[in-house]
Order: structure tokens, then C-alpha cells, then sequence
């Protein structure tokens, strides 16, 4: 995690370079206004230069990102940041003024929109939160040393705003270096794109461990986009019950699961009505009664964080409990190379006997295999101990303090498994097929819960031994369509890399989860840009002089200007405190949670300001209300409504899209915030104070409702479970639109 958190640290100085420059230019535009006599439109303009390049800049990055891959595109804001640096601090005239504010808008768009989708892709489940919390607090740091250096500045005989916009080059120095030779690339994007070994060496890096074949296979599985999927419940016991070579024959209704390491199995006996998962899946509709807008995949979510185990998300007490699950059956199947660099060619075979731990016979998620090697003649399923599998074994599931941290977790409690099924074809053929399962302990092991004595047969042995779980159980992300056809008599999967060039662009946006995606995250982003964050920004200085603290400063001999300065200063210093809590809070409270806790505080702080705006309150008593609405609306804002549209858009889309759908969010962000701050001047003439904290207030209500009923919890959980979940709740939602 060590790993992960200096990765994330480190990309994050795109976001502080943002802060740093929105705060310089705020300070500069004085005197550039002064030295260039220039008119109140054109000094909009170079202040809106930033904003229309990244809203340009936006509408290609995130396919661009999904072609080139996440880090390219950070090394390019960092040459971005740089270039347009040097050409302000030379900038001879207001058009070269505004091409390098163009550029440095280029470079704050990449950053903005990419630095959430990079850290939620290389961060783990448990600290993501925490870690997308990071590029607020870096932005709101830059500016408040940004206000720091233009009021230390101001309070020369002549301030140079060449100098203050110039100055952005040298923290651009470090981010274009740290980017270049120390972040690494995305593994999520490396999988994709079939560059099996590197995604693993990045991986072995961000995690501080050797043994990463659960969160390699999972990210394979991540590749699938759409597919049906459907929630199941199991009672599981040790993969060694039965001897080798042993059919479960008398027990018809077993299972065997099969996990991401070599030898590891389990026995599974599918059971109803246990899982709270399974019993949402099951309603419907019906669970959401009581709320009837309700989307149904916010309950199936809920239905996960509510019936967790008392050690919360981010643990869970089925690993300890596989722990004395584990089969050691030797491998006597070859494998083959994986990375895409090592294909050499269209039928050849790609078959290898293991090799070296740096070999990618070691990476490869189990069952998969190419079709040339996988559809030979004969090959059926092994019946016992899972010898079909490719990885490790005698993996430990447990380091100290009964932390699941070895590679078979896949984060956030979930466990990545294959269940292998035969079944007779038309022309009396057995045809195989395998599904892929996300499993999740219910509850705690049988011998504590009651429930599972009470199961048909009453076979519950002994403390520890069966866990129930709850699965959401679909086909895996390679077995294609086209490999289905063939009819493989074996457990055959392609190659990543073999659907690395197919296009998932476009056409994956009709599928019902990942439109179910885009709603939540084109929708909270939008009614956060229009909840009233500029207005009370703009309002401040306004507020603060009104209680005085403006003459306070000039009595210490302050001059206007640099009295500004110094109250932003103050107001950005008072956000630091406030992120801080809401890192430590995001993956214990949640997303949802914050979001429902910190939005009424933000429509009473509005109501209170329309309050002291229309009633006749004394200048002192008015200014006083003023500046602790404005304060607490500070604190509550940047602790949960402003981190967390971005934290959610990072998480929710699947990933050959989630570059592309990133992109459609941010850059409705990116309008909507031009929309709201140059509207304001004119609804100031038109309504007055009054009437835009009213709006926002009106904004921020609607924000509370939209939460409520279509933002699901995302803490704690993979990013491929919860766009299962996507896929699964969306579905649940056309059906009851149909009945």
C-alpha cells in the first residue's frame, strides 16, 4: 500500500499545479490589467483561456487515454504545465498571454481528469478513497501557497505578474520528472492491452508483494463489458473433501470452485434464501417499496455494505476460513506464454512448460488459455484439486493480524473464483462451459450462525469449517461469443491481447450498466458545479470585508490589494483541515454517506445567507452570520461534495471505457462551470445575492434528492465488482419498468 500511496502522492501534482494556477491568475489579472490597459472583456478572456483549453482538451483525453494509456497522458500535462510557464513569463502581449493560458488549460485538463482515473486504477480497494481524495487536498494546497507567493509579492514597489504566472514552470519541473521515471503505467490499462508482464511487475511494485495472481486474474476479468449476470448464494467447504480423481457424483447439487492460485479449490452446494444479496436480486422492485424512485442497484449496493461481517469492507472472515481450504495437487498441465510481445504468429503453439518466476506461465488467470492449445482433443476438465490451474501454491491467505492481504483476495472482502459446467449439446456431444464468480462471505463462519444450522440436511460441520457466501456469477470477460460457437471441449479463453484492437468505444455506451454509470456521473457533476461553490468564492472577499477583517489589515499598514491576497490566503488555508478529515472518512463512512451528511449543512448555510441578505440586520450582525455560513460552507463542501463527483466517476465505469466515460463527465464539469461563473455577473445585476443563494440552495436540495435515490456506496469495493453491480442493478431496473 506503501506503494500505491507515493504512486498516487506523485500523479497528484497535476491537481497541484491546477490549484497553484487558479489562485496565481486570480492574484496576476490586477496588474496585468493595469500593464496591458486592458478592457473588462479581454480580462476575461485571459482568465477564461484555462477553462476553454480544458474543456477542449477533455473531449479527446479520455479515448486518447484508453489508446495510449494513462501515463503518456500525465507526462503530457506536466510538458504542458512547463511550456506554458516559460511563455508567460515571457509573454510580450496579451496573445501570447492568451495561447499559453491555452495551453496551461490544456495541461489542467489532462491532469483533472486523469489523475482520479490513475490512482483509482492503481490504488487498493481498501485506500481508495483516501488516496482520490489527495488530488483535493493538493489543490487546494497549491492555492493556498499560490495566495502566499502573490501576497509576498504584492508587497513589493513593483510586482511582476510575468514572474507570479512564470513561477508555475518550476513545480512543473518536478511533475514532468516524477511522472517520466518514477509513475508507472496503469496494470488495469496494461491488461487490456494483453502487456501481461509489466501489468505484474507494476502490480508485484504497487502492492510490496511477489505473489499477485488473484488481482492479476481479476483485472482480466475486468476487460468484459456487459454479459448477464446473476447473484447466487453458496455454503462452501475445503477444496479437499473429496479424493483425488473422485466424482462428486452422490452429491449431484455440489459444485467445485476453482481460484486464482494453483491447486486452490473449494466445494460449493448452492442454497436459497441466506444472502441478503440474493434476496435484493430476487425482489427487485420490491425492495424499494418504501422509496419508490429508488434505483434498485443503490439497495443492491446497500444490501452489500449493511450485511458485512462486524470487520467491516475491508475484511472479511472467509479468507481465514480457505485458509485450511487449499488443495496442493502438483500441476500436470502445460501452460503458455502470455504477453502479447511474445506471440510470434497465427498457429503456432503458444504451449510452454513453466519457466522462471519473471515468465509469463506465472501471470496468466486460471482457464485461460489460448484457443490453439486449449481445444485439443479429448481435454476435459481435471475432476479434482482445480490441476488445471496455473498458479502458486501453498499461497498463504494471511500476514499478521488476520489481515487478508495474500494474492487470493481480490480487495474489499471479494474472492475471485471459476466454477467449471458440462452439459449434453443437440447432437448428443457434452459441451462445457465455465462462469466466472465474485464471491462474498455473509455474515460469519456456520458454526456462529444459526441460520446455516437450520439449512436442508443439517450438515454444518465443525467451527470454521463452511462459510456462506454470496456470488454474482457470470461469463468470463475472454470467453467470447466467437469461441463459444467453436464449441471447445475444454475450459478455452482468447488472449487479451487478442481483443486488445477490437473497438469497445462507442457501442459499449448503449450497454444498461454503463448507461446506469453515466446518470449517476453526469448527474452529480453537474449539480455539484451548479450548487453555488463559484458563487460563494466569488461572495467571499465581499463577506470578509463586511466583517472588517479588510480595514483590520489596513490598520497594520496592508494595502488593499495585498489585503485580498491574504484573506484568499486565509479562506483556502481553512480547507486543508477539512480535507484531511474527509480522507481519513471516505473508506469508513463512504461516499454516499458524506454526500447525504454534508449537503443539508450546505442548504442551510445558502438559507442562512439569503436570510441575513433580505432581512435588516446590523452591518456587524450581518457580517458576522455571513462569514460563519461562508466558513461552513468551505468546510462542508471541499470534505465531501467536492472530492467525491470525481472519486465516483473514477470507479463506476468498466475498464476498456472508463478513459471515454471519464471524459463525457468531466466534460460536462468543464461547461458547467463556464456556464455558472460567467452567468454570474449577470444574475448579480439581475436577482442579486439574494436570488443566487436561492438558486443554489434550490441546486443543493436537488443534489440531496439525486443522491439519495440514484448514488449507490462504492467504498471499499473493486473496481470490476462494482461495475458488475452496475450491470446487475440496471438490469433489475428494466425489469421492473416492465412489469
Amino acid at each position: 500500500m506503501n506503494g500505491a500511496a507515493l504512486v498516487a502522492l506523485a500523479a497528484t501534482i497535476g491537481n497541484f499545479l491546477q490549484g497553484w494556477d487558479n489562485a496565481t491568475i486570480a492574484g496576476a489579472i490586477v496588474y496585468i490589467k493595469k500593464d496591458l490597459s486592458l478592457s473588462t472583456t479581454v480580462e476575461g478572456l485571459v482568465v477564461a483561456m484555462s477553462l476553454i483549453g480544458a474543456t477542449a482538451i477533455t473531449t479527446c483525453s479520455g479515448p486518447v487515454s484508453d489508446w495510449l494509456g494513462r501515463r503518456p497522458m500525465l507526462v503530457t500535462s506536466s510538458v504542458l504545465y512547463f511550456v506554458s510557464g516559460l511563455i508567460m513569463l515571457w509573454a510580450p502581449n496579451v496573445y501570447v498571454l492568451c495561447l499559453a493560458r491555452l495551453l496551461d488549460g490544456f495541461g489542467i485538463g489532462l491532469a483533472v481528469t486523469l489523475v482520479p482515473v490513475y490512482i483509482s486504477e492503481t490504488a487498493p480497494s481498501e485506500i481508495r478513497g483516501l488516496l482520490n481524495t489527495l488530488p483535493q487536498f493538493a489543490g487546494s494546497g497549491g492555492m493556498f501557497l499560490s495566495y502566499c507567493m502573490v501576497f509576498g509579492m504584492s508587497l513589493s514597489t513593483s510586482p511582476s505578474w510575468k514572474l507570479m504566472l512564470g513561477v508555475l514552470s518550476i513545480p512543473s519541473l518536478l511533475y514532468f520528472t516524477l511522472a517520466v521515471f518514477f509513475l508507472p503505467e496503469s496494470p488495469r490499462w496494461l491488461v487490456s492491452k494483453g502487456k501481461m508482464v509489466e501489468a505484474k511487475q507494476v502490480l508485484q511494485r504497487l502492492r510490496g508483494r511477489e505473489d499477485v495472481s488473484g488481482e492479476m486474474a481479476l483485472l482480466v476479468e475486468g476487460l468484459g463489458i456487459g454479459g448477464e449476470t446473476s447473484i447466487e448464494e453458496y455454503i462452501i467447504g475445503p477444496g479437499d473433501e473429496l479424493a483425488d480423481g473422485e466424482q462428486p457424483a452422490t452429491e449431484k447439487d455440489k459444485i467445485r470452485l476453482y481460484g486464482p492460485e494453483e491447486g486452490l479449490s473449494w466445494v460449493a452446494k448452492p442454497v436459497n434464501g441466506q444472502s441478503s444479496l440474493a434476496l435484493v436480486s430476487r425482489q427487485g422492485s420490491l425492495a424499494n417499496q418504501s422509496v419508490p424512485l429508488m434505483d434498485p442497484l443503490v439497495t443492491l449496493f446497500g444490501s452489500f455494505h449493511e450485511k458485512l461481517p462486524e470487520t467491516g469492507s475491508t475484511r472479511s472472515m472467509l479468507f481465514p476460513t480457505f485458509g485450511s481450504m487449499f488443495s496442493t495437487a502438483e500441476p500436470h498441465v502445460k501452460t503458455e506464454q502470455w504477453d502479447e510481445e511474445s506471440l510470434q504468429g497465427e498457429g503456432e503453439d503458444y504451449a510452454s512448460d513453466a519457466g522462471g518466476a519473471d515468465s509469463d506461465d506465472n501471470v496468466h488467470s486460471p482457464l485461460i488459455s489460448r484457443q490453439t492449445t486449449s481445444i485439443e482433443k479429448g481435454m476435459v476438465p481435471p475432476p479434482s484439486h482445480g490441476s488445471i490451474l496455473s498458479m502458486r501454491r501453498h499461497s498463504s491467505l494471511m500476514q499478521g493480524g488476520g489481515e487478508a492481504v495474500g494474492s487470493t483476495g481480490i480487495g474489499g472482502g471479494w474472492q475471485l473464483a471459476w466454477k467449471w459446467s458440462e452439459r449434453e449439446g443437440e447432437d448428443g456431444k457434452k459441451e462445457g462451459g465455465f462462469k466466472r464468480i465474485y464471491l462474498h462471505q455473509e455474515g460469519v463462519p456456520g458454526s456462529r450462525r444459526g441460520s446455516l444450522v437450520s439449512l436442508p440436511g443439517n450438515d454444518v460441520p465443525p467451527e470454521g469449517e463452511y462459510i456462506q457466501a454470496a456470488a454474482l456469477v457470470s461469463q468470463p470477460a475472454l470467453y467470447s461469443k466467437e469461441l463459444m460457437d467453436q464449441h471447445p471441449v475444454g475450459p478455452a479463453m482468447v488472449h487479451p491481447a487478442e481483443t486488445a484492437t477490437k473497438a469497445p468505444i462507442w457501442s459499449a455506451l448503449s450497454d444498461p450498466g454503463i448507461k446506469r454509470a453515466l446518470i449517476v456521473g453526469i448527474g452529480i457533476q453537474l449539480l455539484q458545479q451548479f450548487s453555488g461553490i463559484n458563487g460563494v468564492l466569488y461572495y467571499t472577499p465581499q463577506i470578509l470585508e463586511e466583517a472588517g477583517v479588510e480595514v483590520l489589515l489596513a490598520n497594520l499598514g496592508l494595502g488593499t490589494e495585498s489585503a485580498s491576497f491574504l484573506i484568499s490566503a486565509f479562506t483556502t488555508l481553512l480547507m486543508l483541515p477539512c480535507i484531511g478529515i474527509a480522507m481519513r472518512l471516505m473508506d469508513i463512512s463512504g461516499r454516499r454517506q458524506l454526500l447525504l451528511t454534508t449537503i443539508p449543512v450546505l442548504i442551510v448555510s445558502l438559507i442562512i445567507l439569503v436570510i441575513s441578505e433580505t432581512v435588516g440586520f446590523s452591518s456587524v450582525v450581518k457580517a458576522g452570520i455571513s462569514t460563519a455560513c461562508v466558513i461552513i460552507y468551505f468546510c462542508c463542501f471541499v470534505s465531501a461534495y467536492g472530492p467525491i463527483p470525481n472519486i465516483l466517476c473514477s470507479e463506476i465505469f468498466p475498464t476498456r471505457v472508463r478513459g471515454l466515460c471519464i471524459a463525457i463527465c468531466a466534460l460536462v464539469y468543464w461547461i458547467s462551470d463556464i456556464i455558472v461563473t460567467y452567468t454570474l455577473p449577470v444574475l448579480l445585476s439581475s436577482i442579486g445575492l439574494a436570488g443566487i443563494f436561492g438558486i443554489y440552495a434550490v441546486v443543493c436540495v436537488i443534489s440531496l434528492v439525486f443522491v439519495f435515490l440514484k448514488v449507490p456506496e462504492t467504498k471499499g469495493m473493486p473496481l470490476e465488482v462494482i461495475t458488475e453491480f452496475f450491470a446487475v442493478g440496471a438490469r433489475q431496473a428494466d425489469a421492473a419498468k416492465n412489469e
